[in-house]
């Protein structure tokens, strides 16, 4: 499995979406910086741009070849894990099989309901269009605007440098399989009861018609270490609709690793 790997120090795993690549979760490098002391692993799922998928054709397939990459990459050191939308549930997985030596946990739209039909989501919505981001986007504008809800020319330029390329490169294919068989075989949360005692980020965003923000809320009680977030003015890319306040909660869950360790 490929992975991007930066700085040195206590290792964080990011874990990134559903047909992208480790680039769509670089813009918290600045975050990673400001905080030091953090070795960042940006991995290439199965079927992204880095990775060929092989033989995988589940999300438990991708999850277990997670687990099996950080422990062949981290060995028994301990580690925080961090994963965006499809990447959030592969975090969970990840941070309740090796436990004992996580550090902490972030999820930032991540899905915690698989099958799309069981989710609570809002309705479709968006707030604000530009038309600056027009010639920034060319014949991308339609791919953004599928799930843009506040567009800026600064967000518009983010797609294009960090989400477009993992959308243009993926394994189509392969993604198809993993798209048949998107459940893990049993939440995370259920396999293992007990709470969560690890500092803990889900950062959701209010008009997220992808995931929405109520099921991860649904969980809270499992996480009595966490901060959970549902943010306005944002859909399912929150990370770069509101880069502040993301990079603010982000960098909160980084500073309480540190003293609780």
């Amino acid at each position: 499995m490929f992975a991007h790997e930066t700085g040195s120090g206590t290792p964080v795993v990011l874990v990134h979406g559903f047909g992208l690549d480790h680039r769509s979760l670089l813009p918290l490098e600045p975050v990673f910086e400001r905080s030091g002391g953090w070795r960042r692993i940006y991995l290439d799922l199965p079927g992204a741009t880095g990775s060929p998928a092989g033989s995988v054709g589940s999300s438990q397939q991708v999850a277990d070849a997670v687990v099996a990459e950080v422990v062949a990459r981290v060995g028994d050191e301990p580690f925080a894990v961090l994963g965006n939308s499809f990447g959030g549930m592969i975090a969970r997985y990840v941070a309740h099989e090796l436990r004992p030596q996580v550090l902490g946990l972030a999820t930032l739209a991540g899905v915690f309901i698989a099958a799309h039909d069981r989710r609570t989501v809002p309705p479709r919505t968006v707030l604000r269009q530009d038309p600056r981001v027009v010639p920034i986007l060319g014949a991308a504008l339609e791919a953004y605007r599928e799930e843009a809800v506040v567009e800026s020319p600064d967000n518009a330029r983010a797609f294009v440098e960090h989400l477009l390329p993992g959308l243009e490169g993926a394994d189509q294919e392969a993604l198809d399989r993993i798209a048949g068989n998107y459940s893990l075989d049993r939440e995370p949360e259920d396999a293992h009861p007990e709470p969560f005692l690890q500092p803990a980020l889900h950062l959701t965003a209010r008009q997220d018609e992808v995931v929405g923000y109520s099921d991860a809320w649904s969980r809270i009680d499992h996480y009595p270490r966490a901060s959970f977030a549902v943010l306005d003015a944002a859909g399912h890319n929150v990370i770069t609709e509101q880069s502040d306040l993301c990079a603010a909660l982000v960098s909160d869950w980084l500073t309480r690793i540190r003293h609780a360790t």
